[in-house]
């Protein structure tokens, strides 16, 4: 399977929202580290594949209806055992089978926390294709701290993204914190930047959050938009 054909597949079945399972795919396939998850359509199947896991895990709505998952409360962290899987699962899933029955769910571990930033992609009216990098998680809304570049770029062009955002003293090490690693994430942009060349079908990109360590990133949840090209 190539990114192509993962874009091409949800375009034939009328959908222009990539899966969570299908964005990871896609994005492992150009290099890009990001959280794995597994795909249950059943408690027993979501239960069986956590235990696989290992707990802490997390459970997530798999949904083409319900597209904001954290807005609608389809995202539950830090699942600590079995038991507390199930009630998750059942308290998402009542709510969830309202609106969407064809809903399933995703399992994925607990990553370990980082500096959270964001890295995306979006599809310009007046410019076309620019990337985007900028504080990530809650702060994302908050600051709304976000620098843009047109696409294609070159390295250069992404390691000046990291130091054009107000909050830049944090990839540096911030009270006693480690500095991230920059050179992992200048790869995750141009990654992305490459990718958007080759898949013109991808309108928006969003990487949210993603976890900088000082050794290495980690794109913990992914929404990819896709649609045919004019």
């Amino acid at each position: 399977m190539t990114t192509n054909s993962i874009i091409d597949n949800a375009l034939a079945e009328g959908r222009h929202l990539l899966y969570a399972d299908e964005a990871v795919n896609l994005l492992t396939m150009i290099g890009i580290p990001v959280n794995p998850c597994r795909v249950a359509a059943d408690e027993n199947t979501a239960i069986a594949a956590a235990d696989e896991i290992g707990y802490p895990v997390a459970l997530k709505i798999r949904s083409q209806v319900i597209t904001h998952k954290t807005d609608f409360g389809g995202v539950i962290l830090g699942i600590k055992d079995q038991a507390a899987f199930r009630q998750a699962y059942s308290q998402m899933m009542k709510k969830t089978r309202e609106i969407d029955p064809a809903a399933q769910v995703t399992v994925e571990p607990m990553a370990t926390a980082g500096v959270e930033l964001f890295v995306g992609m979006t599809d310009d009216q007046q410019f076309g294709p620019v990337m985007a990098f900028g504080l990530g998680g809650t702060l994302l809304e908050l600051y709304n701290d976000t620098t843009f570049r047109l696409i294609p770029l070159k390295r250069d062009d992404a390691a000046d993204m990291l130091k054009s955002i107000k909050g830049a003293k944090i990839l540096e090490g911030y009270r006693g914190q480690h500095p991230v690693d920059k050179e992992a994430l200048i790869d995750m942009i141009l990654n992305l930047s490459r990718l958007v060349e080759s898949a013109p079908q991808i309108k928006e990109i969003d990487l949210n959050p993603v976890f900088a360590y000082s050794n290495g990133v980690l794109a913990v949840d992914a929404r990819i938009i896709i649609d045919k090209t004019p």
